[in-house]
């Protein structure tokens, strides 16, 4: 028995205190509990005085390689208007060969002066020797100039792809703003033109980044380099290239548009090491709140006639769900609007009467869910994948988008009290990486929708046991789990919302071994 103990001042669950030790067997939890029945002579203590260790952290859907790219791009988020992303632009220009796409994230028009998207013009000024392709925050929109265009060869006379558009003039040319599958129609053909620069070694960073943030495992969605976020590659083949390298565990989604390509996926990431597996297919059924592209019921308050793009196949889509289902893997929804909830639940009611097992099926994201559905989703078993970091970000214009709807938007307490099983995300890179961020607006809310809050003890678990469960892993800290735990300056059940987003990750242990810690690489750099 390779035995050690780890104390502190309290080891914590969502059920609350466990005690004030661990007793590991190499990567595995023996027991947890008072350190004065679990030492014994000899056996090597690990000591944090004053802290409290919590199961690892889990971040249940995020996007580990655009991540990389993200911190390896010129960001947006901060820009205070046109002029201000024009310069981003034509300084990341400078720094490359003419020719050289400049590619950029997290552009947010609501949080620029002119409340607008730029447009192809605005971004040829910045950069008129290469292509451009920036992505709104979201990922459901992009803008690109006028030379990556030629390269994609779209013009007046190019269709509107299936579950995608292109914003036109007045005269039919395209603006460069691109929505959903559009992004991919410029995306693919600039990876083409130059083939993505993400090394190994970037994915790596990004990875040890996200063990500094306290994160010991993710639910990773990955492409294969076929959609809007070609630009990075093979994602998918990025992550079985680290998989022995990796610091976290790594349960792969992969964003398929064929069973072939899924199951050959899926061959490589279990092929790939042990930290890195094939969890399952994602599936697009909508897009965003921010991009009006998230498909509703009714057209958005601030935009009368849109009501969003409903992705979502019913045949191509549920052989995809199949597939995946066949080769013991999960499914995973991307919904967003109540018409692309309810069309969501309709699916997975149909795989269920088929002989699908409920929990592995999960919708990603649930934002906003008439109240039946709600009711649908819990009486099915099927699981929610959430995210109250999007809160944060979307609080102020939120109402503005959903008016009255804004009652039936990120239904977190009802959604619980309905019995539906709930795991947290960031998104990243929609949102930093920062479980305890987003424990703390599940809790706050940012003052929207305050009577759905959750409390301490079940925001700590939507990114511990919640994300566990979805993702089909052990219960996190019990006999025979994954010594996989983080170590925190203060108790997240004790500490209010505010001291919880000023919480300091002390260490992050995967396997019974440290793998970060202190203030390591800076995980975000908005």
């Amino acid at each position: 028995m390779t035995a050690r103990l780890v104390s502190a001042s309290a080891v914590v669950g969502p059920e609350g205190i466990r005690g004030d030790a661990l007793l590991l067997d190499g990567a595995t939890i023996v027991a947890v509990g008072p350190r004065a029945s679990l030492e014994r002579p000899g056996i090597p203590h690990e000591s944090f005085p004053g802290a409290t260790v919590v199961p690892g952290l889990i971040d249940a859907h995020l996007h580990p390689v655009s991540y990389a790219g993200y911190l390896h791009s010129a960001g947006f988020k901060s820009a205070r208007d046109v002029a201000d992303v024009r310069d981003r632009v034509a300084a990341a220009a400078a720094r490359l060969p003419p020719g050289t796409p400049v590619t950029g994230m997290r552009l947010d028009d609501e949080s620029l002066a002119e409340r607008r998207l730029p447009d192809r013009t605005d971004l040829d000024r910045a950069a008129p020797d290469h292509p451009v392709l920036l992505h709104r925050y979201c990922g459901h929109v992009a803008v690109a100039n006028t030379a990556a265009l030629a390269i994609a060869g779209i013009d007046r006379t190019t269709p509107d792809p299936s579950g995608g558009s292109f914003d036109r003039t007045d005269e039919g040319d395209p603006t460069g703003v691109l929505r959903e599958t559009a992004i991919g129609s410029v995306a693919i053909p600039l990876a083409r033109h130059a083939p993505p620069a993400l090394t190994p070694d970037n994915v790596l960073d990004a990875l040890h980044a996200l063990a500094g943030a306290g994160i010991t495992a993710v639910g990773a969605i990955a492409g294969l380099g076929d959609g809007p976020w070609a630009v990075f590659g093979n994602e998918a083949d990025a992550l079985a290239a680290v998989a022995d390298r990796s610091p976290i565990r790594i349960g792969v989604f992969v964003i398929a548009a064929t069973p072939a390509a899924l199951q050959a996926a899926a061959a490589r990431l279990e092929a790939a090491g042990p930290r890195v597996e094939f969890l399952g297919v994602k599936i697009f059924a909508d897009g965003s709140l921010g991009g009006h592209t998230a498909a509703m019921h009714a057209p958005f308050t601030d935009a009368p006639g849109a009501i969003g793009t409903l992705r979502l196949d019913p045949e191509r889509d549920r052989l995809l769900a199949e597939t995946a289902l066949e080769m013991n893997g999960r499914v995973a929804v991307h919904a967003i609007g109540d018409r692309a909830n309810a069309a969501v639940i309709d699916l997975f009611a149909e795989l269920i009467r088929a002989g699908a097992d409920p929990a592995r099926l999960r919708v990603e994201h649930a934002s906003v869910l008439d109240p039946g559905d709600i009711n649908r989703l819990a009486d099915l078993g099927i699981a929610a994948v959430i995210q109250p970091a999007f809160l944060d970000s979307e609080a102020a214009w939120l109402e503005k988008r959903l008016g009255p709807r804004i009652r039936n938007t990120y239904p977190f307490r009802s959604l619980l009290d309905a019995g539906v099983i709930l795991a947290g995300s960031s998104d990243c890179p929609v949102e930093p990486p920062f479980p305890l961020a987003g424990m703390a607006a599940a809790r706050d809310r940012a003052g929207v929708m305050p009577a759905e809050s959750l409390d301490a003890r079940h925001a700590l678990g939507l990114f511990t046991s919640g994300a566990a469960q979805v993702n089909g892993w052990p219960e996190p800290l019990q006999p025979g789990s994954p010594a996989d735990f983080t170590v925190l300056d203060r108790d997240p059940l004790r500490a209010t919302p505010a001291e919880l987003r000023d919480t300091a990750i002390i260490a992050t242990w995967v396997d019974g071994q440290p793998v970060a810690a202190g203030a390591g690489m800076d995980p975000w750099k908005d």
